[in-house]
C-alpha cells in the first residue's frame, strides 16, 4: 500500500535551509549574492565622522551629518517602496546601485560643509532605494512556505556582511579614505552590474493589476498600520544597545572590552542560530512569534537594569538575542504575507522605513530618557516592548503560519 503525504506536510518538510536554497530561482540567488557583495564594501556610515573630523570639521558638524544620512536613508526607503511597485526590482536595484556608485565618492572632492551635507542625504536616499524592490522579489518569487526562511537567509546575508565590513574597511583607513570610498563605489557598482544581468525585467505577472495610488492605500490598512506602530515601537526599543547600553555598562566600571563582548554575543548568537530557529518558527502564527519575540526584547532589556554587574548584562543580552533570533524573520517577511500584489513594494518600504525612523530616533531619545532617569530605564524599555507586543498582536493575530495555504 503506498503513503500519500498531504501538500501541507510535504511544504513542512520541504522548507529547511538547504531545500528553501536549492529551490529558489537563479534571480533569488543572484540578489543574494549582490547584496552580500554590497555589505562587504559598505562603509559609509561607520566611517563618515571620523572622515570629516579628519577634514578639520567639527565634531557637532559630524554628528548632523550622521543624522542628515539617517534621515536620507529613511527617505529611501519610502521612495524605493514606490519604484518597486513601478519600476521592478532590476531597474530599482540599477537606479539605487549606480546612482550610489556615483556619488559615494564626490563627497572626497567636495569641501563646503553644505555641499558635503547634501551629498550625504543623497547616498542615504540612494543606498536604501533597492531594499523594499529586493523584499518584494523575494516574496515573489520564493514558494509561500518558503518565505519566511528565504527571509532569514537574507538577514543572515546582511549580517554577516555588516559584521565584516567594519573590519575590512578599517584596513582600507589605514591606506587612505579615498581607497575605503571608491572601494564602496566599485562594490555598489557590482552589485548593479548583477542586476542588469540576472534580475528578473519584470516581477509582477501579466494580469497583475497595475500600481494606483500612494502610501496612503497602505496606510487605510488599519491592521497593517497597528503593525507599523508596532516595528516602529520594537526597533526604539532594541537599538538602545548601541545607544543606552555603554552607558550604562561605563557607569557599572565595567571595560569598554565588556561592551565588544556583548556585541560578540549577540553576532555570534544571531548568526549561528537563526536559520535553526527559523526551521521551528516558519511553522508557526506570525502572531504568536511577534509576541515571544517582543516578550523577550523586553524581557532582556529589563534585566539591565538589576544590579547584578556583569552578570545582568550577560544574561540580558542572551535574552533579547534569542527576541532577535526567533522573531526576526517573521517579522520581516511578514509584509509579503499581507501585501496585495500591486503594492507589495510600498508594504515592504513601509516597514522598512519604520524600522529606519525607529533605528534615528531611538537612540536619540533612549540617551536623553537615560539621562533623566539612569538604570530604571531599562524597565520604561521593557514596558515599551509590551506596547509593542499589543499592538503587533493585535495587528497579526488569525495571520495563518507561512507553510499554511501552499506555494
Amino acid at each position: 500500500m503506498t503513503s500519500v503525504t498531504s501538500p501541507e506536510v510535504g511544504q513542512r518538510d520541504d522548507a529547511g535551509v538547504l531545500a528553501t536554497l536549492r529551490a529558489t530561482p537563479l534571480p533569488v540567488r543572484a540578489l543574494l549574492a549582490g547584496v552580500l557583495i554590497n555589505k562587504l564594501g559598505t562603509f559609509f556610515q561607520a566611517y563618515l565622522v571620523l572622515f570629516l573630523t579628519t577634514r578639520g570639521f567639527g565634531s557637532a558638524q559630524a554628528g548632523w551629518a550622521l543624522g542628515a544620512y539617517g534621515a536620507g536613508t529613511v527617505a529611501g526607503l519610502v521612495v524605493g517602496g514606490a519604484l518597486a511597485d513601478r519600476l521592478g526590482p532590476r531597474r530599482t536595484t540599477l537606479v539605487s546601485m549606480a546612482g550610489t556608485a556615483v556619488l559615494l565618492p564626490t563627497v572626497l572632492y567636495v569641501r563646503q560643509y553644505t555641499v558635503i551635507m547634501l551629498v550625504v542625504i543623497l547616498v542615504g536616499v540612494t543606498t536604501q532605494l533597492y531594499r523594499p524592490a529586493a523584499s518584494a522579489m523575494l516574496a515573489t518569487l520564493t514558494a509561500k512556505h518558503r518565505q519566511v526562511m528565504i527571509f532569514a537567509v537574507y538577514r543572515l546575508v546582511q549580517n554577516v556582511g555588516a559584521t565584516t565590513a567594519p573590519l575590512f574597511g578599517a584596513l582600507l583607513v589605514a591606506v587612505s579614505y579615498d581607497v575605503l570610498f571608491w572601494v564602496e563605489a566599485a562594490s555598489t557598482a557590482l552589485f548593479a552590474v548583477v542586476a542588469v544581468f540576472l534580475l528578473p525585467h519584470n516581477q509582477q505577472s501579466p494580469d497583475a493589476e497595475q500600481p494606483s495610488g500612494s502610501y496612503r492605500a497602505v496606510l487605510r490598512d488599519r491592521r497593517y498600520t497597528l503593525f507599523l506602530v508596532a516595528m516602529f515601537l520594537n526597533v526604539f526599543v532594541y537599538v538602545q544597545y548601541i545607544a543606552v547600553l555603554p552607558l550604562a555598562m561605563h557607569q557599572a566600571g565595567l571595560a569598554t572590552g565588556w561592551y565588544a563582548a556583548m556585541l560578540a554575543l549577540n553576532g555570534f548568537m544571531v548568526v549561528a542560530f537563526e536559520l535553526l530557529a527559523t526551521k521551528v518558527t516558519q511553522r508557526r502564527p506570525p502572531g504568536l512569534v511577534a509576541v515571544v519575540g517582543f516578550a523577550l526584547l523586553g524581557l532582556g532589556q529589563s534585566i539591565y537594569g538589576f544590579e547584578w554587574g556583569v552578570v545582568a548584562f550577560v544574561v540580558g543580552t542572551a535574552v533579547w538575542s534569542l527576541a532577535e533570533l526567533i522573531g526576526g524573520p517573521t517579522m520581516f517577511a511578514y509584509p509579503a504575507m499581507v501585501a496585495p500584489e500591486p503594492l507589495l513594494g510600498r508594504y515592504q518600504g513601509a516597514a522598512q522605513a519604520m524600522f529606519g525612523l525607529g533605528s534615528v530616533v531611538g537612540p536619540i531619545c533612549g540617551v536623553a530618557l537615560w539621562l533623566v532617569f539612569g538604570p530604571p530605564v531599562w524597565w520604561l524599555f521593557g514596558l515599551i516592548s509590551l506596547i509593542a507586543l499589543i499592538a503587533a498582536y493585535t495587528a497579526m493575530r488569525n495571520q495563518s503560519a507561512a507553510t499554511d495555504g501552499g506555494s
